[in-house]
């Protein structure tokens, strides 16, 4: 199963992807929690990528691709805008009592595996989530 949304980079936007993405989530075997950690990983991956790749400009394309695999579901999340360093992002320590500077934490908690493919133009990145091994009793 693959499903795939685009959108503008305006903030108002990103409502849809939550709903967008919940609906995917809907029939796989994540908890609530699980689910409602993923759809607020990706909205964090989206509102860096308004940020950080398109300094905030509301009219700038971004692509969404949801997709069911054997043993994952795997999101890759495109942009066209300003490259980060993949190795600079940290976000701040948790130790740290300040506001901002979660969301990269917050990402790495949602997905087992985070990937950053730099691209001639822009960034995708990669957000894979393993579905729960099923109970050695079913």
């Amino acid at each position: 199963m693959k499903s795939e949304i685009e959108f503008a980079s305006h903030p108002g936007n990103l409502c849809l992807v939550r709903d967008f993405v919940r609906q995917f989530l809907k029939p796989l075997g994540f908890t609530e929690v699980e689910k409602d950690l993923i759809v607020l990983g990706l909205d964090e991956a989206c509102t860096n990528v308004i940020r950080y790749a398109y300094h905030q400009e509301p009219d700038q394309l971004i692509c969404l691709v949801c997709e069911q695999r054997k043993s994952s579901v795997v999101f890759r999340l495109r942009d066209f805008g300003t490259q980060c360093e993949p190795e600079k992002l940290q976000g701040r320590p948790l130790d740290l009592v300040q506001p901002g500077g979660l969301g990269i934490h917050l990402i790495r908690k949602a997905f087992d595996k985070v990937d950053y493919n730099l691209k001639k133009e822009g960034t995708e990145l990669v957000l894979t989530k393993e579905f729960p091994d099923p109970s050695p009793n079913s």
